[in-house]
């Protein structure tokens, strides 16, 4: 971890990203960032400081969510794909990856990203699927879809080693330590 802020109690995490990222030295980092900050804001500044994004899009960009879903898909080969076992299940993922040309909703995007997850529980042959989508400044040439595959693993690793353990093992999100230095010393104490 390389920073944290505190996101007081009128507010959101969207209002902090810049205030979080000024003090580290971003040029030539891709960051990564969940849903809720698929901002062009944060996609502007990020291309200010040097940096390049590849971010997840979901249903709070409604426009830009439907321009990446009616891409043609079908049409687009699978770039990169891999295989896994873990949490208990069997994991088949596909990647699909796209220039995108002007028009895009969002600044600065070179690549949108179909990412297909199929899972099944071990010792069941049952598969789910979903598909989610990504957006990234970085160019195909910048990039690869197997390194887009890795940095995307990586994000959703950091999901799954520090925010589901703080959300779901320590319960967080219904703490009670709201006032002084309680929240920001109990989150200091889990980032350890």
């Amino acid at each position: 971890m390389l920073g944290q802020v505190e996101v007081g109690a009128k507010t959101n995490e969207i209002t902090r990203f810049s205030v979080l990222l000024d003090p580290v030295d971003i040029r030539d980092a891709v960051i990564t960032a969940d849903a809720l900050h698929a901002q062009r804001d944060h996609a502007g500044y990020l291309h200010r400081r040097g940096a390049h994004y590849l971010i997840t899009v979901k249903g709070n960009q409604p426009h830009l969510f439907a321009q990446l879903k009616t891409l043609p898909w079908r049409q687009i080969p699978i770039a990169h794909e891999s295989r896994g076992r873990g949490h208990g299940r069997d994991e088949h993922r596909t990647i699909k990856v796209t220039s995108v040309a002007a028009g895009l909703l969002f600044p600065h995007a070179a690549q949108a990203i179909q990412i297909r997850r199929r899972r099944r529980p071990a010792g069941t042959n049952k598969w789910s699927t979903e598909t989610s989508y990504a957006i990234t400044s970085l160019g195909f040439t910048q990039a690869s879809a197997a390194e887009l595959a890795a940095i995307i693993r990586g994000h959703w690793g950091i999901e799954d080693r520090l925010h589901w353990v703080r959300d779901m093992d320590f319960d967080e999100d219904r703490s009670q330590a709201r006032t002084a230095a309680g929240p920001r010393i109990m989150a200091s104490l889990r980032n350890s």
